[in-house]
């Protein structure tokens, strides 16, 4: 009878430092999760900062490093994306074409491609490429300037690093997203086109005319506003992770991996947020 007694107490000591550790890791994520915020929010105000007002103290944000940005993040992403685009806008066509046939409303496919890809897919296409090519490229950048010591070195110097690396990423996605987005949107309807002219049997110029009879300035400036919200989630959240890498070659792996996750977990999330107010209120 002893040694049952001593067994259930053993195994409740262990229950309960199981769910103490388990408590205590969720406490610590969470704790992470709220710091990683406000690095983000510190980021973002920081940038604003001089970004708005650097010409007064004479650190300006360079157009240079601005320009260079722009071609890393938009024009160097512009043929991935474009093939993804076609992609995507073909495969709508397909599945919305053959799902509707069953029901005689096969002509319908056009309303559907025009509208979803203005609001919803042509950003989001650009926005997962944006994060996946240039938002790992800003963190293992920024990740190696930290390990190497040169974050350190720039405030020696008297020099931001946020202004001097964050600012013109964030002034970059800030102009190259609404343009990427422009190409995702252009892309993913000729790509549905392609496909629709084939199976319905119409011109490209009836399916042209018939996408611009159906849009509304409203259905663009939904996915253009979008794009700046997810522009800035991309460039806050690569520079966080940049920022905060150590452990050497495998340390950078992490914060590059980690940095992609989230930026596009963040656009995913973001997206949802804006379909309900935009969509469902």
């Amino acid at each position: 009878m002893s040694h049952c007694l001593n067994g259930l107490a053993v195994a409740t000591e262990l229950y309960h430092n199981t769910v103490r550790r388990s408590i205590e890791t969720l406490g610590r994520r969470f704790a992470a999760g709220i710091e990683d915020i406000g690095h983000c929010a510190a980021l973002l105000a920081e940038s604003a900062f001089w970004i708005l007002l650097g010409r007064w103290f004479k650190q300006r944000v360079r157009s240079s490093a601005v320009i260079q940005e722009m071609m890393n993040i938009g024009v160097n992403a512009v043929p991935v994306l474009t093939i993804l685009a076609l992609a995507n806008g073909a495969m709508m066509a397909m599945q919305g074409i053959y799902t509707l046939r069953e029901f005689g409303g096969e002509s319908q496919v056009i309303s559907g491609i025009a509208l979803s890809v203005t609001r919803e897919f042509g950003v989001l296409i650009a926005g997962i490429v944006v994060a996946a090519r240039s938002g790992s490229a800003i963190a293992a950048r920024i990740g190696t300037m930290q390990m190497a010591q040169e974050i350190d070195a720039l405030r020696v110097m008297g020099i931001s690093p946020v202004r001097y690396l964050v600012a013109p990423i964030l002034v970059a996605m800030l102009i190259m997203m609404p343009l990427l987005t422009v190409l995702s949107n252009t892309m993913a309807i000729l790509g549905g086109g392609a496909f629709s002219v084939m199976e319905l049997h119409i011109s490209l110029g009836t399916y042209i005319e018939r996408v611009l009879t159906v849009l509304a300035p409203s259905d663009l400036m939904q996915g253009l506003g979008k794009s700046l919200v997810f522009g800035v989630l991309i460039a806050l959240l690569a520079s966080s992770n940049g920022f905060s890498a150590n452990g050497g070659a495998e340390g950078l792996g992490r914060a590059t991996t980690r940095s992609v996750v989230l930026c596009i977990g963040a656009i995913v999330v973001a997206d949802m947020i804006f379909t309900f107010f935009l969509v469902v209120r």
